[in-house]
This record gives C-alpha cells, structure tokens and sequence, in this order.
C-alpha cells in the first residue's frame, strides 16, 4: 500500500512525521458455523488492512484522523476519559487503550492517522484490523512489545465486547495480529490452540466476489445456536460429555434424530459434517492438494445453503457459476445471507470466471459485484 497521501496528511495535521504501523484483514477458507460449537475455524491475513502513522505527543491527550471518512474525520479524546467517544469508529481506539490500561501498560497521548485498502463491509474483517494495529503499535510504543500477541488479539475481541457492542469471537482479530505469510492457521475455538498450515497455491488464485447484497438477518442467527443446543442437550442426556457439537458424531446425533425436528436435525448435521470438513482439508494443504481443497470448499456451500439454510439466491447463483466455469473451489465467507464468496481458481481459468460470473450476475440481479483477489501475508507488523 503506497503510504504517501498517509504521511502527508499526517505531516500537514501533526507537523512532524510518525512510525507506521499495519495490521491486515482476514479471510477464513473453511469452518463456517462452528465457534461457538466447539470447532475449527481455518483464517489467514490477507495483503489488505490497515495503516496508521502514529507519535507520542507527550500529553494525555489522543487525536485521531481517519482518512477515509468524508464526515468526523478528526477527533480528540482524552485517556482521562470514562465516556467513549460518540463517534463510532474512534471508540474502537478507545477500546484497546482502555483494555491496554486494565492490563498495566501506562499509555501517553499519541497523534495518529490511518487509512486502509480492506474493503468495507465485505467480511474480511476491517474492524478487527482497526483493533489491531493500534493495540499493536500501542504495545510497540508504551510497553516495549512485552504484552504477547495472542493478548492482543484478546484485546480486540474485548474492545468489540466492551465499546462497540459486537459479540464476536476471536477469529477476526486473532488471524489479523498472528497471521504469517504462506500459512492458514487452524485456530480450536474450544482450547484456542493453533497451529499453522502452508498454503502456497501456485496455479491458483484466492478471489472475493461481493454479491453487494446483505438481507436482513433478524433472529436467524440465535435460531441456528438453538438449534444446535437442543442436539447437544439431547445427545448430553443420552451418552453424556458431550458440551458442544464438537464432542458429538454423526452415530450419536442420528440416534437423538427422531427427538428433533428435521429442520434442527440437519443444521446439527452441517456442523459435525464441516468438523469433518476442515481436518480434511489440513491433510490436504499439507500434502498440497489443493484440488480437494477445492471440493471441500464446495461441500460446505452447499452445506450451508441446504441443511443450514443462510445463504441466498445472489449467492448460490455465484456459487454455481465457478462450478461451470471449472473453478477449484467456491463457497459463501461468513454468516451467510449475502457478502461474498470466496474462490480458490486455476490462473488459466480466472478471466473466464471473473468475465462470466460479473455479467451474468449483473444481468441477473441488476447488480454488479465487486472482485478482490487476494494473497496470504503476515499479521500485525511495523513497516
């Protein structure tokens, strides 16, 4: 990302230049649906996230300029303060100085700006590489680095918790501040063990396609957990220890299946199917098998569209369309109900795809998506 509008605006705000720091967004190949059962989620950083210019400016005071915002783009706050900002995205900073704080680092005032080439609202997680870059510099500037990065993804989490009103896991911030370059790393949900997985698709390509349509969720989201809670209760009381869907089997959940209706029946079978799922596709990425890979990306679309029933036309038509056009692998990224799918497509098929996929879905739907390709990097880092 090319840094000169950052450290000119920086300079013309501040006058006087800073350190820069980065943090990245996220994609997630496979294990959708399954954090808060218990399971594997599959993220990496990806070369988009972003920049801050930042320095110590010896007071209590932190003032902020967000390049990307038309309106509220400077702001000021004290680290005095107990009432978080009202602007929305400054409470973000505010959160991670505050969770800093709760955790012993003495913070000054600093001056920063920060800009990003993530894209917004297209799931790859902008937020949590807000969180991440400032508690990342932060930690760098005040407390010499000793606050260790599996805290700091905490801190964003917490910061979503605590300030911003977002119940998330920890999946965003984690893969932001420890991703590595070349690698995906499967994160337990459960123990939040990890461990790093190569991912060097030469031949191939990783692209976001954004459906540019987002449907109203409502209760959906609660409705699915339940759904999934009413399995784990009945097999619990039948075979007991069993305390999410990641301690069940498919023998197990077809024993309870006449307990359940055939709607709570199958989201608990998309959960133990995607377990499955994503340990099949570590062996994969170690032996470098990436068209399997592919074929498990696809499962779990289809998954999610059929048993667990949160995707939606906009997607399923993009779905199908890599599938005609002979992509590797396609599935829905994230919650479901519109953002993007994610493509894993041989180089020699990418202009046919990309051609294909924009004006039949534009012809279709009356919209024209947006295409992201992306590649796997480092997490959190100064530059």
């Amino acid at each position: 990302m090319d840094t000169t509008i950052l450290r000119n605006r920086f300079r013309g705000q501040f006058g006087t230049s800073g350190d820069l720091y980065f943090s990245p967004g996220r994609i997630n190949l496979i294990g959708e649906h399954t954090d808060y059962n218990g399971g594997f989620v599959f993220p990496g950083a990806i070369d988009k996230g972003i920049t801050i210019e930042i320095y110590r400016n010896g007071s209590r005071k932190v003032c902020l300029l967000a390049l990307d915002r038309k309106d509220d783009s400077y702001l000021e706050f004290s680290l005095d303060d107990t009432e978080k900002p009202s602007v929305h995205w400054a409470c973000y900073i505010f959160g991670v100085c505050k969770e800093l704080e709760k955790r012993g680092i003495t913070l000054g005032g600093f001056n920063a700006a920060f800009t990003g080439d993530v894209p917004l609202g297209a799931g790859m997680s902008s937020s949590a590489a807000l969180e991440s870059v400032f508690a990342f510099a932060l930690n760098t500037m005040f407390a010499g680095g000793r606050v260790d990065k599996f805290e700091l993804a905490k801190i964003g989490q917490a910061t979503e918790h605590n300030y911003c009103g977002v119940k998330c896991g920890i999946m965003d911030q984690f893969a932001s501040v420890l991703g590595r370059e070349g690698c995906l790393i499967r994160l337990d949900c459960r123990s939040l063990e990890y461990e790093y997985f190569p991912f060097n698709p030469e031949g191939y390509r990783l692209v976001l396609v954004n459906s540019m349509v987002k449907h109203s969720l409502g209760n959906e989201y609660n409705e699915r957990r339940e759904s999934c809670e009413k399995a784990v209760e009945l097999m619990n009381s039948r075979f007991g220890s069993v305390e999410t869907l990641r301690d069940a089997n498919h023998q197990m959940l077809d024993d309870v299946k006449d307990k359940l209706t055939d709607q709570d029946y199958l989201r608990a079978k998309y959960v133990l199917d995607e377990k499955d799922r994503v340990l099949a596709v570590c062996d994969a990425l170690v032996n470098s098998d990436y068209e399997l890979v592919g074929k498990k990306m696809y499962e779990t679309h289809w998954g999610l569209s059929r048993d667990y029933t949160v995707s939606c036309p906009e997607l399923d038509f993009l779905v199908e369309t890599a599938q005609e056009c002979g992509v590797t692998g396609s599935r829905i990224m994230g919650g479901g109900f519109g953002g993007c799918t994610l493509n894993l497509v041989r180089d020699t098929l990418y202009d046919k795809f990309i051609s294909k996929a924009t004006r039949d879905y534009s012809r279709k739907f009356g919209i024209t998506p947006k295409v992201y390709s992306v590649v796997i990097g480092d997490g959190s880092r100064k530059l």
